[in-house]
């Protein structure tokens, strides 16, 4: 058993201790004696325990979170049903004896009703029965309450995981196809900088494939592979373009989700540098300051551009960074896009402290 495992047994054992103990001083108060209260809340724990365990274990996970609603409302009722006749006969066999006795004790000629009867009259006698359901269900609710967040938080965690996991993932090929596509229009013209052009490439693939499976990375880091994959872009179009890249601040001790800016810099060159049959220019501009990141990207706009600036940003790529910044920064990030006369703005602004945990 791990540590996990370790911890979860404790917590368990810690909230019934505490559970049991809020109960020992409720019953105290009436029964006046604390050798016979501890008595009687040790044995009526296993009707908690196996109304709780049942229903958390069994019920939640295979039949509520399953969505078998109907199914597990039945279950719930049988669950609450057999806990209370369990809580029942331990009270009719053993605890109201006990009750009774220190009753019996202090005030000699005590006769307590709740007695009167067979063993199946007890059982059966309504008021006892729905004060037994509401005694049982009151640590047991408590408990159940803490468990459905745990376990909905947990499955939400692995939903959020596994889509950020598909999202990311989708970057991949849809860089690939784009640059293997610059590479083939090189290739047809016998270029000698495709051999330049495979090695940044595979530089940046071992840094999607190998570096880029952890929630965060070194902003330094996935600065470098932007500044690589933008030299592939210029080798491509030599004079024709012109670049600006200026880096403001210390990017060395922050932090980042990976593959959140590259998308932007490929959509500039995608749908702004090729499109352009003139001088076509990008300029980007990133800052960093304390825990604010900022990132600027703007491009010249072809003559046969959209005018509509959801039209030119709405490709897959800016759509999935779109769905993990809400993923892992909600509300703490900003991402805008403008079209102007004659050029295209992306701007995305991210506070790095504020990281989904």
């Amino acid at each position: 058993m791990g540590f996990s495992g370790v911890r979860r047994i404790l917590l368990h054992i810690l909230f019934w201790t505490v559970a049991s103990l809020a109960t020992f001083l409720l019953y105290n108060a009436s029964i006046g004696d604390a050798k016979v209260t501890l008595q009687v809340v040790l044995l009526s724990l296993p009707a908690h325990l196996f109304y709780f365990y049942i229903v958390a274990y069994i019920g939640l996970p295979k039949l509520l979170f399953r969505k078998h609603y109907v199914a597990f409302g039945v279950f719930l009722v049988s669950c609450m049903l057999l806990a209370t006749v369990l809580f029942r006969i331990i009270e009719i066999l053993v605890v109201e004896d006990l009750i009774n006795a220190v009753m019996v004790r202090d005030s000699p000629g005590f006769i307590w009703h709740k007695m009167d009867g067979s063993f199946w009259e007890r059982l059966t006698r309504t008021k006892y029965f729905i004060i037994a359901m509401e005694e049982t269900n009151i640590a047991v609710w408590l408990a159940l309450t803490i468990k459905f967040f745990k376990m909905y938080t947990e499955r939400r965690q692995a939903a959020l995981q596994a889509e950020l996991e598909f999202l990311k993932g989708q970057v991949h090929p849809h860089f690939l196809f784009n640059t293997l596509n610059n590479l083939y229009a090189l290739t047809l013209q016998h270029s000698p900088r495709s051999p330049q052009i495979v090695l940044g490439l595979s530089e940046i693939l071992r840094y999607m494939l190998y570096e880029c499976n952890v929630e965060r990375v070194s902003l330094k880091r996935d600065i470098a592979i932007l500044q690589s994959y933008v030299a592939l872009e210029q080798l491509r179009y030599e004079e024709r373009l012109d670049l600006t890249f200026s880096i403001n601040g210390d990017p060395g001790a922050h932090q980042i989700a990976p593959l959140l800016v590259l998308p932007l810099v490929e959509n500039a060159f995608k749908h702004g540098a090729s499109e352009d049959a003139g001088a076509p220019w990008i300029n980007i501009d990133l800052r960093v300051h304390d825990d604010h990141f900022k990132f600027k990207i703007a491009n010249s706009r072809p003559e046969q551009a959209p005018n509509d600036a959801a039209v030119h940003f709405g490709n897959i790529g800016l759509r999935n960074v779109r769905k993990r910044l809400e993923i892992l920064y909600p509300g703490a990030h900003q991402l805008r896009t403008v079209a102007e006369d004659d050029t295209f703005i992306a701007i995305l602004e991210v506070a790095l402290n504020k990281h989904l945990q």
